[in-house]
């Protein structure tokens, strides 16, 4: 297996202890629905696409702790602009477990260069808001002078 998917079950590790503080250890679909605000169909999806794997008791789906930190690491994944192929990518690398500095040197340089993306997309979003203030500006003004 690939050194990255070693980093990504370090990672959904932490991920899972930090939200199994709680008692329970155990999820429906309905509750991961609820508790990250996403439909049913997204969860089935994410399943669909490899991204969760919850065991199966008849019909229903029953998602673990570990389930539940890949789902959180997929919405941020996607709220940070990742695809659903590199979060794919990047969950796969937590399924290794030897501790390989490479690995974790490899993730870190996929989140710096998002990092980067990011940054450069906040520019030009905050260059559109200026540009687009200053219009409203000069129109705001237009409109007082026709109103006077």
């Amino acid at each position: 297996m690939s050194e990255a998917l070693h980093i990504n079950e370090m990672i959904v590790d932490v991920v899972a202890k930090e939200l199994g503080k709680g008692k329970k250890t155990q999820f429906t679909i309905g509750d991961l629905a609820k508790e990250f605000d996403v439909t049913l169909r997204t969860l089935r999806f994410y399943e669909d696409k490899g991204l969760l794997n919850p065991k199966r008791d008849g019909l229903n789906r029953i998602y673990n702790r570990r389930d539940r930190a890949r789902l959180k690491l997929v919405l941020m994944g996607k709220r940070v602009g990742f695809s659903l192929s590199e979060i794919r990518d990047m969950l796969d690398l937590y399924d290794l477990r030897d501790g390989q500095v490479t690995q974790l040197e490899v993730a870190l340089q996929r989140f710096q260069e998002q990092i980067r993306v990011l940054e450069g997309q906040r520019g030009n979003i905050d260059e559109a808001i200026d540009d687009l203030q200053r219009t409203v500006d000069i129109v705001e003004g237009m409109l007082q002078e026709k109103k006077a």
